[in-house]
């Protein structure tokens, strides 16, 4: 799986551009099935703002967006974002539990007469 860096109205430092691909990537260990990620740098009055799209698997898609005055602080805000999104979403499948919580008490059936 590849990540897809663009930029508006500016550009990325390499050095920038390789810290970015290289966080982006990391997201496959939150979340197995990513299918692609897009991170879209978008510089406009001494700002940065960065926009993150994950797609995933069975049509979920991820979107995270940060502004700051660097572009690297922008990046990190955002991957922040979207770490606690995909934390979520699979938690979310992933809990199965047939069991009541603990301390819950079990509903009485009624008796049949």
């Amino acid at each position: 799986m590849q990540v897809a860096i663009s930029c508006r109205h500016g550009t990325l430092r390499p050095e920038t551009h390789d810290y970015v691909a290289q966080k982006a990537e990391k997201l496959l260990t939150y979340f197995d099935r990513v299918t692609a990620i897009g991170v879209t740098f978008d510089f406009s009055n001494g700002t940065s703002t960065a926009e993150i799209l994950v797609d995933a698997e069975h049509k979920h898609n991820f979107v995270a967006v940060e502004t700051a005055p660097e572009a690297a602080a922008a990046f990190d805000g955002a991957l922040h974002k979207m770490e606690q999104q995909i934390r979520k979403y699979k938690e979310k499948i992933q809990d199965h539990r047939r069991t009541l919580p603990a301390g819950s008490e079990v509903p009485e059936a009624p008796e049949a007469t």
